[in-house]
């Protein structure tokens, strides 16, 4: 893909850094630690509940709330993710970043108090609020004091820091609520937030004000009607997307009328989020809208299958849990792996290339599930397909990060990040919700035939994702137009 020019806002790095420097240079070490320390919470926590929720959700008598202290998170982080970008284009990325912090913390602090399966969740709704936002500020923190040279390095610094967690979080926060309550698994995130706050703020100076003047590039386009909707409008259309997938999360409890509720929660979904989003996304138009939109799909693919593998395992090859959990460490190690090698190899390495053949390795893994499944081939074949899958989403996504930064102008970059980051949520979460549908529907027939249907229908999402790829490239029109 041709590189585009960086914005014309880079007033706040430093200006003595060599070229040469990494993201661990003097200069930007403390936001490297402080920003990846965040980004591993966040991961961690997200982990870590997963583990617990039986636990609590017995605890707490609270199994019909189960499934609503998932989806709520993932509903009200998009909520945040909309509020942090328009924020963050209005007056800068700091105060977001600390509401958002805030938000975070607050989640925490009620869901480690709670006493009911209700307060607990609406401290996971609030959770939620501030983690959608603070993925959205930082991404806005990164364009202003990092050089567009190392946006690679950092985002692949984001990945290794939410995967780690998938390696050591189930274990650690089992051991925790075992040994001192299943309350500090949320507690004891709060102590570290701060810190890794502080190490931040001296990046954080200088970042706030409106934006410069308002860029003439096409890519950055964010409304399909041609103007960007107002903040309120904007977090009414959120929250309606978010009213929508929680719609979508609970058509299956439907017996009747579910399939229709479930078209409809996907088709207000997609309407109420195009606003969102830049021109021309759901359509693949070339440039960033195909680069939001190949985030999102890839994500579907993803985390829909990833979801079933271990179930797959149990059910079917009669591995034990835990072991069956553990197999998915080796797409972790991949994911991490494959964001390092692309932070290293930078411009050798094409954007359009590195998304293209993340994209194909996500589908050939997801193919392979599938094949496993239908005729029944060792479990083996399945397990290590995923780690191709981990390493086609190490590949492609710090570079679909890298692509929407440098695609946006100061005054997009927190629209911009929000539809990246919403796409991603709701990709997935729509993936998810689809998915339990197919499983369900088929619960009836042959014992293989739930996973199959899955496994076909992110399949379909990942041919989707291979098409779109190829799309993420710049016309040349528009470099020459933004140039």
């Amino acid at each position: 893909m041709p590189q585009t020019d960086p914005p014309p806002h880079q007033e706040s790095r430093p200006k003595s850094v060599p070229e040469s420097a990494g993201i661990f240079h003097r200069s930007y070490l403390l936001v490297t630690l402080g920003a990846c320390a965040l980004v591993f919470l966040a991961a961690f926590e997200s982990l870590a509940v997963t583990t617990i929720m039986p636990l609590v959700s017995r605890e707490l008598d609270g199994a019909g709330l189960y499934a609503l202290a998932f989806a709520g998170p993932l509903a009200t982080g998009v909520i945040g993710m909309v509020a942090a970008g328009s924020w963050s284009d209005r007056k800068g990325p700091v105060a977001p970043l600390l509401a958002a912090v805030g938000m975070f913390v607050l989640g925490l602090l009620i869901a480690g108090t709670a006493g009911t399966m209700p307060v607990l969740v609406s401290g996971r709704l609030v959770q939620g609020l501030g983690g959608g936002g603070l993925t959205v500020a930082l991404y806005v923190v990164i364009a202003r004091v990092y050089p567009p040279v190392l946006h690679p390095k950092i985002f692949a610094a984001f990945s290794a820091a939410w995967v780690i967690p998938s390696l050591v979080g189930p274990f650690a926060a089992g051991a925790v609520a075992q040994l001192a309550g299943w309350q500090w698994v949320f507690l004891g995130v709060v102590g570290l937030v701060v810190p890794a706050l502080l190490l931040t703020a001296p990046a954080l100076r200088g970042l706030n004000g409106s934006p410069g003047a308002a860029g003439d590039s096409p890519a950055a386009e964010p409304a399909p009607g041609g103007r960007p909707p107002g903040g309120l409008a904007k977090l009414a259309l959120a929250a309606l997307a978010a009213l929508a997938v929680l719609g979508l999360n609970l058509s299956a409890a439907v017996p009747v009328a579910g399939g229709v509720l479930a078209a409809a929660a996907v088709a207000v979904a997609l309407l109420a989020v195009r606003p969102l989003m830049p021109r021309g996304t759901l359509t693949a138009r070339r440039g960033l809208p195909s680069v939001i939109l190949t985030r999102g799909l890839a994500s579907a693919a993803f985390f829909g299958a990833e979801v079933y593998l271990p179930y797959l395992l149990v059910e079917r090859y009669a591995f034990a849990p835990t072991f069956a959990g553990l197999t998915l460490t080796g797409g972790a190690i991949a994911w991490a792996a494959a964001s390092a090698i692309q932070g290293r190899l930078g411009t050798r390495l094409e954007h359009r290339k590195a998304v293209r053949i993340g994209s194909a390795l996500v589908l050939g893994a997801v193919v392979l599930a599938l094949v496993t499944t239908v005729l029944a081939w060792p479990a083996a074949v399945a397990i290590a397909g995923w780690i191709f899958a981990g390493g086609g989403m190490g590949l492609m996504y710090p570079r679909l990060s890298v692509m929407t930064l440098a695609l946006s102008t100061k005054e997009t970059e927190g629209f911009n990040s929000s539809a990246m980051s919403i796409s991603d949520s709701l990709g997935g979460a729509l993936a998810l919700a689809g998915t339990g549908i197919v499983f369900a529907a088929f619960a009836t027939a042959a014992p293989s035939a739930s996973f199959a249907g899955v496994f076909a229908l992110t399949a379909v999402i990942g041919t989707a994702a291979v098409a779109v790829a190829p799309r993420v490239a710049v016309v040349p029109a528009a470099v020459s137009k933004r140039a």
